[in-house]
């Protein structure tokens, strides 16, 4: 009885910090808010996750930040705190989209979502066509100016919030 008395507090110590993602109340927003630029696109229109209307990836109207994720992947998970505070004190001139990729399913993106905090829309793409356009890899942050075109494109994890606002100052002019 006293082994039981005592196993039980560690046994629910140790079930309590197995939890594999935190759970930030994220919200899966409307991609209707993503500004898009008036002319004929080369690529196929992507889902929203939240089942709104498609937004074609290279007709969005910047100043924009895409940041390319899969909820599998973990240096994707390290970046996302610095793009949720980001977010918050962002200028309110850009815009940040997210684009979830090789994603089985989009439950499993609408779930990252969710649970990582994210409320910035986020487009799904479920057959890979965004590699034509984004390449392979993630995570990749591009950086779009007002005209829709590209400016800059960083590869690999973002690694602190000052990275970002450094690389938003350098290539929008805006943080």
């Amino acid at each position: 009885m006293k082994r039981l008395f005592l196993a039980l507090p560690l046994t629910l110590l140790l079930t309590s910090c197995a939890a594999s993602t935190p759970n930030l109340d994220g919200e899966v927003v409307s991609c209707a808010v993503i500004e898009i630029l008036q002319s004929e696109s080369k690529y196929e229109a992507l889902d929203c996750l939240d089942g709104s209307t498609g937004v074609p990836v290279d007709l969005i109207k910047g100043p924009a930040i895409i940041n390319v994720w899969g909820s599998w992947c973990d240096p994707c998970r390290d970046e996302i705190p610095y793009f949720r505070e980001f977010y918050a004190q962002m200028d309110q001139s850009i815009k940040l989209i997210g684009v979830d990729v090789e994603e089985p399913n989009p439950q499993a993106g609408r779930q990252f979502v969710r649970d990582y905090g994210i409320t910035w829309p986020n487009l799904y793409d479920s057959d890979g066509s965004t590699r034509k356009y984004f390449g392979m890899g993630v995570p990749v942050t591009w950086f779009i100016g007002s005209d829709g075109e590209t400016i800059y494109k960083h590869i690999g994890p973002i690694k602190s919030l000052t990275e970002l606002k450094e690389l938003s100052i350098k290539h929008l002019g805006v943080s």
